[in-house]
């Protein structure tokens, strides 16, 4: 970076690209920096929760990243290349584990706390156990784009990206994923 001490905080990811590509470490540590805590959401619910597995696919994930800065060619964001190799981590990761199902503590800010009503904790904790089951339910990819569109609110193109995906394809998980989840929470409404 500069001489005048001035911190990489402020720079564009187009820039800190260019210096990372020249081996500045501290370029990259930003761009981890600024985009590590979302990649490590989307790939702990991925995963089903696990701390330990998030924490290891975001690193390969990383590491994926800085040994191919290389190849990055800028058709796509670098938010959205990063987390193409962070769902690729994942989807390795899951090829030799079976299926784990989502964490209650990852769904738990879709529901607004209860007043102090017992009843209410009680209907609260019923809807997570259905929302997580029917989330555990849906297939690979449903799940995938569910949570990059719901979660991290990305466009279509960006999972397409991301994925590997045509949008077509992106649109169809989606469409079904939703229609699943709706047709399984329907008692919920």
């Amino acid at each position: 970076m500069a001489d005048d001490g001035s911190s990489y905080d402020e720079v564009s990811d187009e820039a800190l690209v260019r210096a990372a590509r020249t081996g500045d470490e501290e370029a990259f540590a930003v761009i981890a920096a600024r985009h590590g805590p979302g990649l490590y959401r989307y790939a702990e619910r991925l995963v089903g929760g696990s701390s330990a597995d998030a924490a290891e696919v975001v690193q390969e994930a990383l590491i994926s990243a800085w040994k191919g800065l290389g190849s990055f060619e800028g058709r796509s964001s670098l938010r959205t290349w990063l987390f193409r190799l962070t769902h690729r981590r994942a989807v390795d990761l899951q090829r030799h584990r079976r299926p784990v199902p989502v964490d209650d503590e990852l769904l738990s800010h879709t529901i607004r706390p209860a007043a102090d009503n017992p009843l209410q904790h009680v209907l609260d904790d019923e809807l997570l156990a259905a929302l997580q089951t029917a989330l555990d339910e849906l297939p690979w990819h449903q799940r995938a784009v569910w949570l990059l569109r719901e979660s991290e609110g990305m466009s279509y193109d960006e999972i397409a990206t991301a994925l590997a995906l045509p949008v077509g394809s992106v649109r169809g998980h989606l469409h079904r994923g939703r229609k699943t989840l709706a047709e399984r929470m329907a008692r919920w409404r």
